[in-house]
């Protein structure tokens, strides 16, 4: 069981630290604001996934996850729904790369409700997306984090109250909407699920990749060659020393190119609570 002293729980899946970045922040300023220790739960490494995880009512979890096409990622939802909330408060963060969160932060919100967390605040914050180093470069940024801070003060405060309606409002649809889908300039569906990086002859094997993978896609004795999905987070591309890994298929490049045209302004986060 986790949360029995009444910690304050950093809870993320973060393959390239955005999301690490973002919730750990907050959670440590909770954690200051008062005086509750802090702990990591880092479910971004597949063999943590295996296990279930039980929260206690006194604790307090900041649950954070990238949005991938507006939504939770799927791969996620079959690990979420065997959490076991305990009664415990939760703040549910999600971080997007510049474009839009669309239903994420609902999704996120329903599932920790459903799973037994109460939530009592939320945010969506943004950061670098995963296929590009341009379109929200260098996000969270010093105001970002700034915004995150006077939330957590917010937080903690909220954490004083006896009653705290639940769950937060935050803003999406219900029901949920479809993932987001690109589109070419005819407005036919592009479909880049089975897209995989490919690799320079420069590689020097060094496994890093490997280990990065959130899904345990790359094989450790031979990085070429993969043997589960790739959601395609970025983690193995952003995180090679020598840039060996990259992409170059035609309808991936089209998406990632329109991402970046469309959506070059800079992207505001949004804090309920």
């Amino acid at each position: 069981m986790m949360g029995t002293d009444g910690a304050v729980w950093a809870a993320y899946f973060s393959p390239t630290g955005t999301t690490e970045r973002v919730v750990s922040h907050i959670a440590e300023r909770i954690s200051i604001a008062t005086g509750k220790p802090m702990y990591r739960f880092d479910f971004t490494p597949p063999r943590v996934r295996e296990d279930v995880r039980t929260f206690a009512s006194e604790g307090l979890v900041v649950f954070g996850v990238p949005v991938y096409a507006g939504r939770v990622p799927n791969v996620l939802l079959k690990y979420l729904n065997t959490l076991v909330g305990g009664g415990a408060r939760a703040v549910p963060v999600v971080l997007f790369g510049n474009r839009a969160y669309d239903d994420a932060l609902i999704e996120l919100r329903d599932i920790l409700e459903c799973r037994g967390f109460h939530t009592i605040a939320a945010g969506a914050f943004v950061g670098e997306h995963s296929f590009s180093d341009t379109l929200g470069a260098g996000r969270p940024d010093a105001t970002d984090l700034g915004l995150g801070a006077d939330f957590a003060e917010k937080v903690a405060a909220l954490l004083q109250k006896e009653t705290i309606r639940t769950p937060v409002s935050v803003r999406g649809h219900t029901p949920i909407q479809p993932y987001y889908q690109p589109r070419d300039h005819d407005g036919n569906v592009i479909d880049i699920r089975k897209v995989k990086p490919k690799i320079h002859d420069t590689c020097i094997s060094c496994g890093l990749c490997a280990k990065v993978c959130p899904m345990g896609a790359i094989d450790f004795e031979n990085v070429k060659e993969y043997t589960n999905i790739c959601i395609k987070c970025g983690a193995c591309i952003k995180k090679c020393p020598i840039q060996a890994r990259y992409y170059d298929d035609g309808n991936y490049l089209y998406h990632k190119r329109e991402l970046e045209e469309l959506y070059s302004r800079r992207a505001e986060l949004e804090l309920f609570i």
